[in-house]
């Protein structure tokens, strides 16, 4: 049954932008829009989650130089900063970021009956401050934007010869600009109606789905989740259906049921904390608009298993401003027919390749959600490899990697890396801040080697064991084929390295590296304090997930799997198996300790290596059990 939808309304106030943060602007603004009646400061935590409150905005009005410039006050329970907001020191105070756009989260549901206006809440993106120290995502990404700015200056006022492909000198140089732009993809499906994955799977391999028309109350949704995003600045560029889902049933009063579709929407680039911010605040939005036409979106990476995930490509650059009014991409070359990238872009390939399994993916890759996406056979990468493209003059279209150049002759500007691993719960504050840093160590590499772009092209497209100054002597780093067609499960371990498998695996690969600690802490942007606070609240999240829902989600699913069969030599045999491995996984017995409290115990002792060990045993053995388990049904007549 279709709800009422909403109806939009261009009228109402959707974003105070960053040039209109002055007291007499925000006090006309908010008096003239008087369904704006809350005001709330939203600080984001080292695991991405959003601070919400709800200060009356008269109340705000009053006391607004205080809220605008001295922060609100809150526990630190609230928020997922273990090792430093503790019980006995637990204040944190949330400080505003004016230099952000702010917006406007509206309550269709709770409208007034005089104006006809929903109940709005003024978002302020926020820093969540401890002693006097920024210790959230937000502040992480905002000092490795600061110091990727204050560095390039000086590697460029190093070698002052790079600028000549620019016609300019560093003392030019007014900003520079580190731009961002997401693709989001998502599910959306009708809730509480059971599907089918063998028909998801069936449709994802004939395509039927992927970029067809959409209908119905998801074609209104996604048509007003377009429009909403506009309003609010956003600038979408396009939404469309992405390969997943299956055919909806139509109603005999002519509705669409039985809704299980996945969308994606992109939307325009912008600096940074903007971006970050915009990716945030439109999943909100995209969210309850889907659920005020009676549709659940959600943004898992993995919300079913064997069918496709859902990935939130990043493209990034980094953009110069320059006193004449210029603006230049860093990592376009002088000739675009004669080299992918310049010393600048090599350098930034290289940082971000070399580190990217020990340093970047645990801020990308840290939940057991995403490593479920991380798989073979659905288009998402499992291994570091880049493409640029056959030559210059062949773009890259090779989705099989983890970081693809996007080059355009027409637009040099545009000219970027896109890094196609992070999920839509990835934290992106804190994913672009590890990037950042390890951008800017290849960058200083190049420029200070002195090296040409050519020479940089050879060092980078190396093979496996050819030395070189910079990047890993065993390590391949660019292919241009189908790794998972080219290259079998144990030649892309060893070209490319192999990855971690568990949450457990990528923290404790991060906190044993001391050359990637280092890195991350230059400039005061990481500190050893906020990666032990992550790391903790990462393992703290996986250890109870692990726990409470993964074991008790796959007791549920061996239970499922009953015998059905009237005696006969084949399926008795199938059945043993199925039964075999069902009381392997959550049986006990006086001779054994099932699967499923084997990882209970390792839990219990803290013993973490061998729960994460036993993990992954334990997903390989469940799905062997439901491949058994599907042939087995399908071999049943009655």
């Amino acid at each position: 049954m279709i709800r009422n939808a909403f109806a939009i309304q261009p009228d109402l106030l959707y974003v105070i932008p960053r040039d209109c943060h002055s007291v007499d602007m925000i006090t006309r603004l908010l008096t003239n829009h008087p369904e704006v009646r809350f005001v709330s400061l939203a600080g984001i935590d080292l695991a991405g989650n959003d601070t919400d409150e709800k200060i009356p905005v008269n109340l705000f009005l009053e006391q607004i130089d205080n809220y605008l410039h001295g922060g609100v006050q809150t526990d630190g329970s609230s928020v997922v900063l273990p090792g430093i907001a503790t019980l006995n020191d637990g204040k944190v105070d949330l400080i505003a970021d004016s230099s952000v756009n702010w917006f406007v989260d509206y309550n269709y549901e709770n409208v007034d009956l005089t104006s006809r206006m929903p109940c709005g809440t003024l978002r302020i993106p926020a820093f969540l401050s401890h002693n006097g120290q920024y210790v959230c995502s937000r502040a992480l990404l905002k000092r490795a934007c600061d110091r990727f700015g204050q560095e390039m200056k000086q590697l460029l006022s190093e070698r002052p010869a790079l600028c000549a492909q620019w016609a300019m000198q560093p003392e030019d140089i007014v900003d520079i600009s580190l731009t961002v732009a997401t693709e989001l993809e998502f599910w959306v499906r009708t809730p509480e109606q059971e599907y089918n994955r063998e028909q998801l799977s069936i449709s994802q391999g004939l395509k039927e789905q992927y970029w067809k028309r959409t209908k119905g109350i998801v074609r209104t949704a996604l048509e007003q989740s377009i429009d909403i995003l506009e309003l609010y600045g956003l600038k979408p560029e396009m939404g469309h259906k992405e390969v997943g889902g299956v055919k909806a049933m139509l109603t005999g009063g002519g509705n669409l049921d039985h809704i299980m579709e996945q969308l994606e929407i992109d939307w325009h680039y912008a600096p940074a904390v903007q971006a970050a911010d915009n990716e945030l605040f439109a999943r909100i939005f995209i969210k309850e608009i889907f659920r005020l036409h009676g549709l659940e979106a959600t943004f898992m990476a993995k919300p079913i298993e064997g069918v496709a995930g859902s990935g939130e490509h990043i493209h990034i650059n980094a953009v110069a401003e320059l006193l004449d009014g210029r603006k230049i991409n860093l990592f376009s070359p002088a000739d675009y027919h004669a080299d992918f990238l310049n010393e600048i872009g090599w350098g930034a390939l290289m940082g971000f390749m070399k580190h990217y399994g020990t340093i970047i993916s645990p801020f990308i890759t840290v939940t057991n959600d995403g490593f479920n996406r991380l798989k073979p056979g659905f288009e998402a990468p499992t291994h570091a490899v880049a493409s640029l493209g056959r030559d210059v003059e062949t773009p890259s279209r090779n989705r099989t990697v983890l970081l693809g150049l996007i080059r355009s002759e027409e637009n040099p500007l545009t000219t970027r890396f896109e890094v196609r691993s992070p999920s839509p719960h990835t934290n992106a504050y804190a994913a672009l801040a590890s990037m950042y840093q390890c951008m800017l160590d290849g960058i200083a590499y190049a420029v200070r080697s002195n090296r040409t772009p050519g020479e940089l092209e050879r060092e980078f497209c190396k093979e496996a064991g050819e030395p070189s100054e910079y990047l890993l002597v065993d390590r391949m780093y660019r292919s241009e084929e189908d790794v998972f067609a080219r290259y079998t499960e144990a030649e892309r371990d060893r070209l490319f390295g192999k990855p971690p498998a568990s949450v457990y695996e990528t923290l404790r690969c991060l906190l044993s590296q001391k050359e990637g600690l280092q890195i991350l802490c230059l400039g005061d942007v990481f500190t050893n304090r906020i990666i032990s606070s992550y790391s903790k609240a990462m393992l703290d999240t996986w250890e109870l997930e692990l726990r409470e829902r993964i074991l008790q989600h796959n007791l549920t699913r061996v239970r499922t799997c009953n015998r059905i069969h009237m005696p006969s030599a084949y399926d008795d045999e199938l059945w043993h198996e199925i039964d075999e491995l069902r009381r392997h996984l959550a049986k006990d017995t006086q001779e054994r300790v099932c699967l499923f409290n084997e990882i209970r115990q390792a839990l219990d002792a803290k013993n973490l290596r061998r729960a994460a060990d036993l993990q992954l045993e334990m997903d390989d053995a469940m799905h062997r059990l439901e491949y058994l388990y599907a042939q087995y049904k399908r071999n049943q007549l009655d």
